[in-house]
């Protein structure tokens, strides 16, 4: 018996291995739980008919006779490991009932306690389904047996259907039917009359109508959308090589203009007054924004306003956005919007609202890469 105990033991935990290590994202696209998660206990009463080694002493085979059958309490927790398999350790018993004649039995307390495997037939064969009513399982398992009254051993197996009928996301329905096959003297009397399969050993038949209560995490994880998380990342880097282009191509004019810069002829120049020549000022925007870009644009714009201040000159401010993005009324309100952004700038420096002129092109072509026509431009009208 130790021997058939370990071996009970070894396979209770290589089937636990397997069921852990089952890979359920292949078969319904969710992620194994952690080992607190989806656990259950589970309570029932149920009905047994006992057929003993010994009952056919010209006994009625009826599981519904009243010397045959007794009612029973269950216990059991377990856990799913995955959405299709799980393992439960279940305990059951009370009042037992042995034949010692026709028709004619004695009854004696017992109780069993079997770790059983669970496969949720309706996970397998039609992928997992939080919001599934009915779940179909089978289950089989091995255990000890005590009789009690005898005060005898017995070793046993079990096997079984389970239907869940779902109240709820905690609790369930359970209506069980279910076998158990014992050792020949688990009753406390020995075969007399010889093995002939069935009737070499202790027998019972039982249906339990009882509920399952989840506790813990209930429920299992989606895997990550491994293509949409790709096509993000992409996306967000395409936008930032966009930005470094854009950046890039600013640094690419700023260095042209400065290479291009025209030298002023000298000349002399009265202490009271100078002269500010200047092609207009740009200040540049991203696509479809009304922020400035670059603050380093305003260091020319704040030079052309202390010189329209110290002259007393009007300035004009023009907005412009790129014609190639853009609907044309959207493009003639991001035009006013940077307009009226940089006009307000020169409000800050000191320039009076008065001496301000705005104007909005709408979506222009002049410049190129298109990049540039996002900008406005500042220049003094007289």
């Amino acid at each position: 018996m130790k021997k058939l105990l370990v071996v009970l033991a070894l396979a209770g935990v290589s089937f636990s291995a397997m069921a852990q290590d089952a890979d359920p994202v292949l078969k319904n696209s969710v992620v194994t739980n952690s080992f607190w998660s989806n656990w259950f206990v589970q309570v029932g009463a149920q009905w047994d008919a006992f057929y003993p080694s010994q009952s056919n002493f010209g006994s009625d085979k009826s599981p519904l006779k009243s010397f045959r059958s007794s009612p029973e309490a269950a216990v059991a927790i377990g856990k799913w490991f995955s959405p299709e398999i799980g393992m439960r350790l279940k305990a059951n018993g009370i009042w037992g009932k042995t034949i010692v004649g026709k028709n004619e039995s004695e009854k004696f307390k017992f109780w069993n306690i079997h770790a059983q495997p669970i496969f949720n037939l309706s996970n397998i064969f039609c992928g997992y389904n939080p919001n599934r009513v009915w779940n179909l399982s089978l289950f089989g398992g091995a255990g000890l047996e005590r009789n009690m009254t005898a005060d005898c051993y017995a070793m046993g197996v079990s096997a079984g259907i389970l239907n869940q009928f779902y109240v709820c996301k905690r609790v369930a329905i359970n209506l069980e039917l279910g076998y158990n096959y014992f050792e020949g003297d688990f009753d406390g009397l020995y075969d007399v009359v010889g093995p002939r399969g069935f009737d070499a050993h202790d027998n019972i038949l039982y249906a339990e109508l009882g509920l399952t209560y989840n506790i813990g995490k209930v429920g299992w994880r989606n895997t990550p959308d491994v293509d949409a998380i790709k096509a993000l990342s992409q996306s967000q880097i395409d936008a930032l090589n966009a930005q470094l282009a854009d950046a890039n191509g600013e640094i690419a004019r700023l260095k042209n203009l400065l290479a291009n810069q025209p030298k002023p002829e000298p000349a002399p120049v009265p202490d009271s007054v100078k002269e500010f020549i200047t092609t207009p000022v740009s200040v540049f925007f991203n696509i479809g924004k009304t922020e400035i870009a670059e603050l380093k644009d305003l260091v020319n714009v704040q030079a052309l306003a202390k010189y329209a201040i110290a002259n007393d000159n009007n300035l004009l401010v023009t907005g412009y956005a790129d014609k190639a993005t853009g609907k044309e009324q959207l493009n003639q309100t991001l035009s006013e919007k940077r307009a009226k952004r940089v006009a307000d700038e020169l409000v800050k420096m000191g320039v009076a609202e008065s001496k301000i002129k705005q104007e909005a092109k709408g979506g222009v072509d002049i410049l190129s890469p298109i990049s540039y026509n996002r900008r406005a431009t500042v220049q003094i009208t007289d």
